[in-house]
């Protein structure tokens, strides 16, 4: 429908049925235009309007009365079948977008974080967090603190839907985003599953290269079964989800120092740290940097899903107010 278009007419259009497809309804052009800024798109209002006559033209959005467009049947199939360029290095480009728009600080614990969001069956919700407990115990997470939302509220940038309770848990890139903010880049290359031995990491049994894969591979490993989060947590030994990362070993005193302000704020450093040039986990790392491994924000997750709860997770999937987090630990009865 969009083949004969620009690349870049391609990706706005995209980019506006995605903002679309998350909204509850409907959205105007001011929404969008402001939503499609939080991911590196700048269309004015104007801009958007003309995308959406032309969206109208082809079937892909509606006119909703003074609320403004919806998206179509037509366009969640073309949202869905949106070409394999558009795609290719979505989930690098998400990490840096993500990191960008982190505004975190751990000094006043105010700003934005990035977090991963998980739809539960209302009914097992309960047994969920009971299921999550030794994971957040152990540690195996970023962050204690999670956030929670009801059907139809919204959190981060999805609406819940019906019959099903939203549940946040906080996500590494936030520690890059702040990085970022202090000037150090922070390079993601892998997402992986790290065997931990006498709980403590050993080596990654399974890397996928961020740069080539269209799916976050948190998501590949809990879809397919490859964790095992619980053991971990209760006797040690297991596989959970982890990623690796590398800085410049110029910036690894500093790095150090917001670590530990990151921590004070409640949310965990590494889980370990290499020497200059030296392979962290038996990964090796580049010249003149150090390679950094830090857990998945989804381990809680994994643990539900390896007790036979089924819930469908989306890492990275936005951003949220830090204030607006609450401790597990208060959600237990």
């Amino acid at each position: 429908m969009i083949g004969q278009d620009t690349q870049d007419v391609k990706r706005k259009v995209i980019s506006i049925l995605r903002v679309l497809d998350n909204t509850a309804d409907a959205a105007g052009a001011r929404i969008i235009s402001r939503e499609l800024k939080g991911h590196g798109i700048d269309l004015t209002e104007r801009a958007v309007r003309y995308h959406l006559k032309l969206m109208d033209e082809r079937g892909l959005t509606e006119p909703a009365g003074k609320d403004g467009r919806r998206i179509t049947g037509r366009g969640k199939e073309e949202l869905r079948n949106a070409l394999v360029l558009d795609k290719v290095g979505f989930v690098i480009n998400k990490i840096e977008v993500l990191a960008y728009r982190t505004t975190f600080d751990p000094e006043t614990c105010t700003g934005d974080i990035v977090i991963n969001t998980t739809f539960f069956p209302k009914a097992k919700f309960k047994e969920a967090l009971k299921a999550m407990r030794p994971a957040f115990k152990a540690g195996l997470c970023v962050s204690e603190f999670v956030a929670v939302a009801q059907e139809g509220e919204r959190i981060g940038q999805a609406i819940v839907p019906p019959g099903m309770v939203g549940f946040a848990t906080v996500c590494s890139i936030t520690i890059n985003g702040v990085l970022l903010k202090s000037g150090i880049p922070m390079g993601s290359r892998f997402g992986g599953i790290l065997e931990m031995k006498d709980s403590r990491p050993h080596r990654f049994a399974e890397l996928i290269n961020y740069e080539g894969s269209t799916l976050d591979p948190s998501e590949i490993f809990i879809s397919g079964k490859m964790t095992s989060v619980g053991s971990a947590a209760t006797v040690g030994e297991g596989k959970v989800l982890a990623n690796f990362r590398e800085i410049p070993a110029q910036c690894c005193g500093t790095t150090t120092s917001i670590v530990t302000s990151l921590e004070k704020a409640g949310i965990r450093g590494p889980i370990a740290v290499g020497r200059t040039s030296e392979p962290v986990c038996e990964i090796p790392v580049g010249l003149n940097r150090i390679g950094i491994v830090l857990l998945g924000g989804l381990n809680p997750v994994a643990v539900a899903e390896e007790s036979g709860i089924s819930a469908g997770s989306t890492a990275m999937s936005g951003v949220i107010d830090y204030k607006k987090l609450v401790k597990f630990w208060d959600l237990l009865p």
